[in-house]
């Protein structure tokens, strides 16, 4: 039978999904397991989704030599297997059914011999974390008495993996995936590769090679936000560039990226996009004519132009403009004049 404190420490562990900071929560998440669960040691590992790799998130209790076992050792284990495989996380007490079906028994394999026994804990409980039906992580818990956990241990930790799955998935918080458009495509970017979002269409603007020098550029800056336009095909996209603040250690490692297609803005042209982008650099009609290789009065007139598409009386108005709506296309060398680096949360989304 439940008790009041059990469950109300999986409620507890629950609600802690909600937390933006995740590696916060996930501490907390072990703590309430304590209440719910007898154990002396907990660890929680993530999967890297770019590496595949196991990374612990939060651990109490575990010397730091058995949690890099668990880690990088346990994981290629035929018991590891055996944890993925079972609906039920398997305990050690409870450990028979392997040996029916011919398979060694954990606790006398060698990773009990020589990991988890010489740290002093004589059961242990092990389960696989999911979410959206991807395997994401791992949750152990031991004890240093034996004969603890029973069937009815493992089916309480069953009752609270769902949780501790959306806690581990590094996909699952990504700081202010919130205020990205439902209709717009996201992903997170790490110097090892691209993270798909679930439930979130790719970023198509991450197929283009020059783009991503920029969002190299944009993770090398230490700024927090920066919003630009972009080609992709024949058509533009409205595209944020997001440092991640909050989450797993994978995601706060990461840059989210989303796009969404747009028409240019004011009716600007792509070619007035880049003098303005130019002008709100601060570079000289002089010196945007030589880089764009136009003649000065070419470049008079595309800010004559501008300027009455949008509405702005002067030169400064209109770069005022063009970096408070992100109304830009610079290169990876502009970045720097254009990223935010404090009160991006304030700002609009777009």
């Amino acid at each position: 039978m439940v008790s009041h404190q059990q469950l109300a420490a999986a409620t507890r562990i629950c609600m802690l999904t909600r937390e933006r900071d995740t590696a916060s929560a996930c501490a907390q998440a072990l703590e309430e397991l304590r209440r719910a669960l007898p154990l002396d040691a907990a660890t929680l590992l993530t999967i890297d989704p770019i590496t595949g790799t196991h990374l612990q998130v939060a651990g109490i209790g575990y010397p730091a030599t058995t949690s890099e076992s668990l880690a990088a050792e346990f994981v290629s284990t035929p018991w590891y297997a055996n944890v993925v495989r079972q609906p039920l996380p398997p305990s050690i007490t409870e450990d028979a059914e392997d040996a029916a079906s011919g398979a060694q028994r954990f606790r006398n394999g060698w990773f009990y011999a020589e990991r988890v026994r010489p740290a002093g804990f004589r059961d242990a409980l092990t389960g696989a974390l999911r979410h959206d039906g991807r395997l994401v992580g791992l949750v152990n818990v031991s004890v240093e008495g034996p004969g603890t956990y029973d069937t009815e241990a493992r089916h309480l930790l069953a009752s609270i993996l769902p949780a501790l799955g959306v806690l581990a998935d590094p996909t699952a918080h990504t700081g202010d995936l919130h205020d990205v458009p439902a209709d717009a495509g996201a992903n997170l970017v790490t110097a090892e590769g691209v993270i798909r979002l679930p439930g979130r269409n790719p970023a198509d603007v991450l197929d283009d090679d020059q783009f991503g020098r920029l969002v190299r550029a944009f993770a090398d800056s230490g700024g927090l936000r920066l919003r630009v336009l972009w080609p992709v095909g024949r058509g533009w996209r409205r595209v944020v560039l997001r440092r991640c603040t909050v989450g797993s250690p994978v995601a706060r490692r990461a840059v989210l990226v989303s796009d969404t297609p747009t028409p240019l803005p004011y009716g600007l042209s792509p070619r007035e996009l880049e003098v303005l982008t130019r002008a709100a650099r601060g570079q000289t009609n002089q010196a945007i004519a030589q880089a764009l290789f136009l003649s000065p009065r070419t470049v008079h007139s595309h800010i004559e132009h501008l300027l009455r598409k949008t509405g702005c009386v002067s030169r400064a108005e209109a770069t005022a403009l063009a970096v408070r709506d992100g109304v830009l296309r610079p290169s990876p060398e502009d970045l720097e004049h254009f990223v935010e680096r404090t009160g991006a949360g304030q700002a609009r989304p777009w």
